[in-house]
């Protein structure tokens, strides 16, 4: 392989590798394609994974591409793509790229407008697929009891605490002259 061969950026299915990257790891900065899917793509393509993805020939990158965007025909198991039976078409496929998040909104919005109780739960941001949320998925705020500062209204605490010294003066002043009883016949010896 000579250096003329050699690409500095790969364009493949929208997005720029950069040729120095291996082409295993060059292929999973796709969205959509993780380590196994890359692997399995280059086993069936016969491509080094090793090798720079700058070295690729042109022939090569369009074979990637072919089989990125249609891995049913690359004889790939239906368990291995990301959207299987998909609810619109009932096709199996494989999303990539922006189509993963477009596709992701539209079943959220699906699921509120049929208000259903999955779409409830994303509605209030609460976790969707029966988690424990007794203790888990909380926002903000300490976890635990709540400081006595903050329970109670400031309003209340005032007329409590107004009541509270006319409670207390009342049993004083009988304690009072009980404990001066018993202190008068010690002065006296």
């Amino acid at each position: 392989m000579s250096s003329q061969e050699y690409r500095h950026i790969v364009r493949i299915v929208g997005n720029d590798i950069p040729g120095a990257k291996k082409v295993l790891i060059g292929l999973t900065q796709i969205k959509g394609i993780g380590y196994n899917f890359a692997t399995a793509i280059l086993d069936a393509l016969k491509i080094n994974t090793n090798s720079s993805i700058g070295f690729l020939t042109e022939s090569d990158v369009q074979a990637i591409e072919k089989l990125i965007t249609d891995p049913v025909s690359g004889n790939f198991p239906s368990w291995f793509l990301n959207r299987r039976k998909d609810i619109e078409t009932g096709v199996n496929m494989h999303l990539l790229t922006s189509d993963i998040d477009f596709t992701l909104r539209n079943d959220v919005e699906r699921e509120r407008i049929t208000a259903s109780w999955r779409g409830y739960r994303h509605l209030n941001g609460l976790k969707v697929r029966g988690q424990r949320t007794r203790t888990t998925g909380r926002k903000g705020g300490a976890v635990g009891v709540a400081k006595g500062g903050k329970a109670a209204p400031a309003k209340a605490t005032a007329p409590a605490a107004v009541a509270a010294p006319a409670k207390a003066t009342a049993p004083a002043a009988v304690a009072a002259p009980a404990a001066e009883e018993k202190k008068a016949p010690v002065e006296k010896k």
